[in-house]
């Protein structure tokens, strides 16, 4: 933790930092990234130390409460929420050698680390470990990052891309973010040009954790398509948020107010059913297998399929709670200015990342049905 991190933790809470968010999601909107000194804020809250090894000085979140953070923060600002949930890609970097680890904690577990892995780039093998150069899409959160990660291909893994890690003063980002949703969430290009990466740098992703910690023994990529999920999960909820509010608008001529016409409450009783439904199954799931971490079992593939199609399962719900709400919500949601037209636009992204994608019911439905998936499923 910074000393001004530090010393903000006197005075810095959960409502004065939704708060300050509220006020400056416009302005994070403008810049299209949430900019460093709001991330200090949330460093002093706790929430970049939570999936940081207790080993090195962090205090660990169960999955379950990560989903409520993820969720809550989401619930103000989607694209917020979604640099967040990338501050549990810290359990990746546990693969990495147990001194690389402590190099990176060497100023305590208050760490900021982003990464864009795609497209992968063959990388030149030097004595030492890597060269490399390349260009890669997606770092979300780069701009606050203190450590950035890029994907290499590695011949000999599998099929698991390699990631070089690097402090982010060596990668250059290119200003060219440039979408409809989650647009503060900063998920610029990087570049990297000539430089070396020494192998105690880089591991491959999805390899086994060296650090033997719950957290690190949860399915890492099941992990984080949980976090994808909570923000969709947190924008929805914004939805009936926004919609509890509009209740009394008129919209129709001598029309009643929306909240009085029938059609209006059944849909949005339906789509507030259906949302904490999914929501249940899915911390439930989170919580189920956590236990199971915890007591030291195995998890096993059923245990990875519900995480997975919970996940997955969420998301799709969650998105669809915002397009049926905003149909029944009158032609004035489509101004700009409308708060229901963010939330549209954000709606639809984390059900669209690859973790969350539809190939996950079908790998899913494998396992129920005891045949192995046909992708990787963990």
């Amino acid at each position: 933790m910074t000393t001004e991190s530090i010393d903000q933790a006197t005075t810095v809470t959960w409502e004065s930092v939704l708060d300050e968010l509220r006020e400056r999601r416009s302005e994070f909107h403008a810049l299209r990234y949430v900019p460093r000194d709001f991330v200090d804020k949330l460093i002093a809250l706790g929430v970049y130390r939570a999936a940081a090894p207790a080993r090195f000085g962090g205090e660990p979140m169960s999955p379950a409460e990560f989903i409520r953070t993820v969720e809550r923060i989401s619930r103000v600002d989607g694209s917020t929420g979604w640099v967040v949930a990338f501050s549990t890609a810290l359990t990746y970097l546990g693969a990495l050698p147990l001194e690389t680890q402590a190099e990176i904690y060497r100023d305590g577990p208050d760490v900021v680390f982003a990464g864009g892995l795609f497209p992968l780039v063959p990388a030149e093998e030097t004595d030492a470990g890597f060269l490399v150069n390349g260009t890669w899409k997606f770092a979300s959160g780069c701009m606050a990052a203190d450590w950035i990660g890029v994907g290499l291909v590695d011949p000999e893994g599998g099929g698991l891309p390699r990631v070089a890690v690097l402090p982010a003063d060596q990668v250059e980002i290119t200003d060219n973010w440039n979408v409809d949703g989650m647009v503060a969430s900063g998920s610029f290009d990087t570049k990297v040009h000539d430089v070396e990466v020494a192998r105690e740098w880089t591991f491959l992703r999805g390899s086994a954790t060296n650090i033997d910690e719950p957290l690190y023994r949860y399915p890492p990529i099941g992990f984080q398509a949980q976090m994808h999920a909570s923000i969709g999960l947190g924008v929805a909820q914004a939805a009936l948020d926004q919609v509890r509010q509009a209740g009394s608008r008129r919209g129709v001529t001598g029309a009643p107010p929306q909240g009085a016409r029938a059609y209006f409450r059944i849909d949005v009783a339906k789509a507030y059913v259906r949302l904490n439904a999914a929501r249940s199954f899915f911390i439930e799931t989170a919580d189920r297998v956590w236990a199971s971490v915890c007591a030291g079992d195995e998890v096993t593939p059923q245990q990875i399929a519900d995480i997975r199609l919970s996940a997955v399962y969420v998301a799709d719900v969650a998105a669809q709670t915002v397009h049926d709400i905003a149909a029944v919500s009158g032609s004035g949601i489509i101004s700009d200015g409308h708060p229901l037209q963010v939330i549209r636009r954000d709606a639809q992204v984390p059900q669209l990342h690859a973790t969350l994608s539809h190939a996950m019911y079908d790998a899913g439905g494998a396992v129920l049905l005891g045949q192995q998936p046909d992708i990787p499923f963990s």
